[in-house]
This record gives C-alpha cells, sequence and structure tokens, in this order.
C-alpha cells in the first residue's frame, strides 16, 4: 500500500524537484497532486484526501501555516509536513502550535524528505537537524493546541486568510474577488480585524502578519 503525498509550493521547480526526490527513491510513496498554493492544497484534500500533505510555508494567497490551520480543521488527522527557508524558533513553533508534524528545511530536503515522511506517516514527528536541539528545550515540555493557538490570535480563520492578502498589498475589492465575497463583506472582515487587533494602519497590520507568520514577505 503506498503512502500517498500532496505537495503545495507556489515554485514549479521545487514542486518538481520534491516530486523527483520521491519518485526516484521510493516505490511505496505516490505523489497525488500537486498545488501552487494553500487553497489548491485544501481542494485536493476534499476530494482526495492524501496521507501526508508537504506544504511550503511561504506561498501567496493562502500560506503553510493557514493551510495546517484549515487541513486539522478538515480533518485532525491530517498529517503535515513544512518545507522552509526559515530555521529560527518562532517559526518552527508556529507550525507545531497549529498541528504540523513536521519541519523540514528546504537547504537539506533532498536528504530529509523521504525520512521526514516515513516518520510523520508513522504518527511520529520529525524536525530537521538543525532546528531540533533548540526546539526540543524549549517547546517539547509544553502542550499546546490548535483552540488556544486561536484564541491567542483572536482572528478567525476567514480573517487570517484576509490579513495574509492585505500585508501582500490586495486592494479590499481585489480580496472580494479572490475570495469570492461582497466588496462590503470585504471591508468589514477588514474594519473587524483592525478592531480586534487595534491595529489602525496599513503598514502596522503588514508588521504583525510577519511577526506572527501569517505572511512571510
Amino acid at each position: 500500500m503506498s503512502i500517498r503525498v500532496i505537495i503545495a509550493d507556489d515554485h514549479p521547480v521545487a514542486r518538481e524537484g520534491i516530486k523527483a526526490v520521491i519518485e526516484r527513491k521510493e516505490k511505496d510513496i505516490e505523489v497525488i497532486g500537486e498545488a501552487s498554493n494553500g487553497n489548491g492544497a485544501l481542494k485536493m484534500a476534499k476530494n482526495n484526501p492524501a496521507d501526508i500533505y508537504i506544504l511550503d510555508i511561504s506561498m501567496p494567497i493562502l500560506n503553510g501555516i493557514e493551510t495546517t490551520h484549515r487541513l486539522i480543521k478538515m480533518d485532525p488527522k491530517s498529517k503535515i509536513i513544512i518545507l522552509s527557508i526559515h530555521d529560527n524558533r518562532t517559526f518552527v513553533e508556529k507550525v507545531l502550535k497549529c498541528g504540523a508534524k513536521g519541519y523540514v528545511l528546504k537547504e537539506n530536503a533532498t536528504e530529509e524528505l523521504i525520512q521526514a515522511i516515513r516518520q510523520v506517516y508513522s504518527n511520529g514527528f520529525f524536525l530537521s537537524p538543525k532546528i531540533s536541539k533548540f526546539i526540543v528545550q524549549g517547546f517539547l515540555g509544553k502542550r499546546h493546541n490548535y483552540a488556544e493557538y486561536k484564541k491567542a490570535v483572536h482572528l478567525t480563520l476567514k480573517e487570517r486568510e484576509i490579513l495574509q492578502l492585505i500585508a501582500e498589498g490586495f486592494t479590499n475589492k481585489e480580496i472580494a474577488r479572490q475570495l469570492k465575497l461582497s466588496l462590503n463583506t470585504a471591508h468589514v472582515h477588514r474594519n473587524n480585524i483592525m478592531r480586534k487587533l487595534d491595529i489602525h494602519r496599513q503598514a502596522d497590520l503588514i508588521r504583525y502578519a510577519l511577526k506572527e507568520g501569517i505572511s512571510q514577505l
């Protein structure tokens, strides 16, 4: 029985590289879908769920962290591995808090990805050795879950999605078109975000999105 994998990365070359690594080395791991952003991965997950989701952390429209939130909400048993160029503690902790089981640095993906897939598929965790040392001390002794993370941020999933688009420079009209909302609804969401965060300037919203890992511009 094959381990079924969906890959989401906005760079076609990166997706092809990941797929090639898997298919060249392993006969029992099958790539069943590829997406260029989180929304594409979510659509695939609804129609044909995978055993493992490999998500780039820095995707436009819906990034890897937000996609992880939604996959876990859709199916709490979802097994997710994040690919990232970031080796700092903040990003790793955010990823693990929202439910991902693996974090692989892109620079080491060729060597580590197969091991990560197998460990996560077997209900384990995988962290690139380069980052695991500082995570073990600061994180593994604590218990976090998705509900606690969401409560701490005070934003709904839709508001977080809209905040990412705001940070990427989308106007209310473009956000409405992208998310198939009315212009008024997009405007209401933006106002709610600013009210909840007590942030009222575009530049400060962008800073918040970067700090919280909602956007990786």
